[in-house]
């Protein structure tokens, strides 16, 4: 490696990297201030269990929609026009959700949030793939881990607002409007890139050839996540016999190491490179499901979630970037198939594990995920980027 100081990035490419972790903390307060609030809006609408669990299947859906939809809008309006127009119109929907008068009306709404969510999701990260790609180091870990500081803060204050009885249509007003002044003013540094050139022929496949190892990695990487977040309390409770306080530990343990793990991957990944730092996180996964569902104890167990969630924390980002830079496929086209299939393994992930534990134990269930982890053990070296040529943009802002 060579001992050189890096070139410093153009002001305009500072700016635009300034701007997109705006994006992603913006995401971020969005997405956290619907789920801190979602017992309320279940008590406002008097929803059963199973009531809200269907209403909350719209936005799953929604997401896969808006993903797979963007990616394509994004060939022809570029990633600076779909970020904001998406945020724009997000923000307007976002204060409906605390006025949804029954089910119905939330499961659409929530089907629309979906939309925005997973569409905003696709579009900011193809902005990020090509402010990195002009950065000349990588950033993009660094982005995704400034959506979960968001969206802890925007939790905490949620929780905040909801135990002193603010209204749920007050506090998503406030937070609306707050994403759309941000929104407006971080526009204003992204970057216009001009038509790729590809030797991409326009289709509606979801997921091209030259793509099925990324997206394996991405999908393995998501169902972990979810898997994780979804059974680890569950898991520490009424298998481990944990206490309730000391069962939510492990999510938080597994929450903080990933939100750590991010923030530094970038400067981690410059020294051992995308394909190592893979490998190195499915090898560090593993090891801690090892300990997670091995351990007779809590503690070693909670230990584990920590393991596990810094593994996770750097694949999926390499991951979108490898695919952004796929000379054969658009960089919005790229993102939207990783995004979709690697979101589809968020969402079945839990429900997997629930189906298996029934047939097995939640042990035998949850130590199926070291599949998971040994697949981004064998095939991290996807990500190693290739030689490739300078994106070409305009400096417009």
């Amino acid at each position: 490696m060579s001992n050189s100081s890096p070139v410093r990035p153009a002001a305009y490419v500072r700016e635009a990297r300034r701007a997109v972790i705006a994006f992603f903390m913006l995401h971020g307060l969005l997405s956290a201030a619907w789920v801190v609030r979602i017992p309320d809006v279940k008590n406002q609408l008097k929803l059963s269990d199973g009531e809200l669990g269907l209403a909350l299947l719209g936005s799953p859906v929604g997401a896969i929609a808006g993903q797979f939809l963007v990616g394509w809008l994004l060939g022809k309006f570029g990633s600076k026009i779909m970020t904001y127009a998406i945020a724009i119109l997000w923000c307007f929907l976002f204060p409906l959700m605390g006025l949804a008068p029954n089910m119905l009306a939330l499961t659409v709404l929530l089907f629309f949030y979906g939309v925005m969510a997973g569409g905003l999701d696709v579009a900011m990260n193809s902005q990020a793939a090509l402010v990195e790609k002009l950065y000349g180091r990588p950033i993009m870990s660094f982005f995704h881990g400034t959506w979960s500081v968001a969206s802890l803060v925007a939790a905490t204050i949620g929780g905040f607002l909801a135990g002193h009885g603010v209204p749920v249509e007050w506090h998503f007003l406030g937070s609306a409007l707050f994403v759309l002044v941000g929104s407006t003013v971080a526009q204003n540094w992204l970057i216009k890139e001009e038509r790729p050139a590809t030797t991409e022929k326009h289709s509606f496949v979801l997921l091209p050839r030259s793509l099925v190892l990324l997206g394996l990695l991405a999908f393995c990487a998501l169902l972990l996540e979810g898997a994780i977040g979804d059974w680890s309390a569950v898991y520490l409770r009424e298998t481990l016999g944990s206490p309730p306080t000391e069962a939510a530990a492990g999510f938080i343990a597994f929450s903080l190491f990933m939100t750590i793990a991010r923030l530094t991957g970038d400067w981690i990944t410059v020294r051992l490179g995308p394909a190592r730092m893979v490998r190195y996180g499915g090898l560090l996964t593993f090891a801690g499901l090892i300990l997670f569902v091995a351990s007779p104890w809590p503690y070693l167990a909670i230990a584990g979630c920590a393991l596990i969630g810094a593994g996770i924390a750097s694949p999926f980002p390499l991951v979108i970037t490898a695919a952004a830079r796929n000379p054969h496929v658009s960089p919005g086209r790229a993102i939207s198939a990783m995004a979709t299939v690697g979101y589809s393994g968020g969402l079945l992930g839990p429900p997997l594990i629930g189906g298996v534990a029934e047939l097995v134990s939640l042990r035998g269930a949850l130590s199926l995920l070291c599949v998971a982890a040994l697949t981004m053990l064998l095939f991290g070296g996807q990500v190693q980027p290739s030689a490739e040529p300078a994106p070409v943009v305009s400096e417009v802002a």
